[in-house]
């Protein structure tokens, strides 16, 4: 049991962290008010390293471990939810998705390009109608001749102005329910495709969230990825990696809540002393230490058992549960120790709190996970092993 990081991972973090300081605090504030961060911020990323972080070299990533990804994830999550949200996506729910179940030519198609920063990549599953409750999708896939012929609609999907590839899923025979959804990576460019940004965002104004729309849209049958009827199971694998990288990023909020607090308590001063020293503000301070220290923890734990190849979606729940609801904490009472300057845009503290709340929604929410974990306890649970896992690591060639 080895609680520190490598040199790498600390260079890592320097390096995110550096440009984290110099290339979008200075900027966010304009940013998440105009709804839309600068697009070089991407070729930035992908200049440093970190679209891949976790994809071995032969794909060109960085090959670097699991936890390097929850590095990225936090540090980039102290400067704002948007560019978490961003790599998280694009790493977490869809290059990692193509490691674990995409074919060898899926791989160098879209894969390398993606770990590369060449291409940018997203994910397509929840509709309208469909959130917690998967099953109850609409959008069709009907084999044709060598296409599917896709229809349907996906919501709250981030970057569905931006990316270039999707991961997207649909029923091929719904009678079988779960069991019969199908994943299929869909491009852009393909014909009847479309999307539509969502305005008024209560939180991660800078990031691009929206729909996409499919109209008599034809996928190559080479586009399925892993086999007919096996897409609740790839989405279910995928969410693992995402609420890997979510809880990560809840990290940095929690960190970022931390500094601009302490921060504010040695500037302000009530009843002649900082405020700092009164009782339960320090309680404030406390409570997010140890909700910061806490869900580091759960997530490097993570982390490791992804690097050793062990299935974690157990862990994984638990991790992104309190990480997601420490954050949510820690950004009201950052927001209550500002007081009424919390409640106004001369602090970050209120956008820490806007962007705190989606995260205990998306990808799980936390009833969800509640619910999941009792069953763990109760033994009503049992994780079965999945016929594909992501690759162990150190990655081999």
């Amino acid at each position: 049991m080895n609680f520190e990081m490598s040199s790498e991972q600390e260079m890592l973090r320097k390096t995110v962290r550096q440009f984290v300081d110099e290339e979008i605090i200075p900027y966010i504030a304009k940013w998440d008010a105009a709804g839309g961060f600068d697009a070089k911020i991407w070729s930035r990323l992908a200049e440093l390293g970190l679209m891949g972080v976790c994809v071995p070299e032969q794909y060109g990533g960085s090959g670097m471990d699991y936890n390097a990804l929850a590095i990225v994830c936090e540090e980039l999550e102290r400067g704002d939810t948007a560019f978490r949200t961003a790599v998280s996506v694009h790493t977490g729910l869809n290059s990692m998705t193509l490691m674990q179940w995409g074919t060898e030519d899926q791989k160098q198609r879209y894969l390398v390009p993606q770990a590369k920063g060449v291409r940018i990549g997203a994910f397509g599953l929840t509709e309208p109608g469909a959130g917690s409750d998967v099953a109850a999708m609409s959008t069709t896939a009907v084999r044709d001749g060598d296409h599917y012929v896709l229809n349907g609609q996906k919501t709250w999907i981030s970057l569905c102005d931006i990316a270039d590839h999707f991961i997207v899923f649909a029923y091929t025979d719904k009678a079988k329910k779960h069991h019969g959804i199908s994943a299929f990576i869909v491009e852009r460019s393909m014909a009847g495709f479309t999307s539509k940004a969502i305005k008024g965002k209560y939180g991660i104004r800078a990031g691009n969230t929206g729909e996409l729309f499919f109209e008599d849209l034809r996928v190559p049958i080479e586009n399925l990825l892993g086999e007919e009827g096996e897409g609740f199971k790839i989405a279910m694998s995928a969410l693992d990696n995402g609420r890997f990288t979510v809880a990560a990023g809840a990290v940095g909020l929690i960190q970022a809540c931390i500094e601009a607090s302490v921060k504010y308590c040695h500037e302000r001063e009530t009843f002649g002393k900082p405020i700092g020293e009164h009782q339960l503000v320090g309680r404030m301070l406390a409570n997010m230490e140890a909700g910061y220290q806490m869900s580091r923890l759960l997530v490097y734990r993570v982390g490791e058992l992804k690097n050793k190849g062990v299935r974690n979606t157990r862990e994984t729940s638990l991790a992104k549960w309190q990480a997601c609801d420490f954050a949510n904490k820690a950004a009201d009472d950052a927001v209550q120790i500002h007081g009424a300057y919390g409640y106004s845009d001369e602090y970050p503290v209120a956008r820490y709190l806007r962007n705190s709340k989606a995260p205990v929604i998306y990808e799980g929410t936390r009833e969800i996970h509640t619910i999941m974990q009792a069953d763990y306890v109760l033994g009503k649970r049992q994780d079965k092993p999945l016929t594909k896992m992501l690759p162990k690591w150190p990655f081999e060639e």
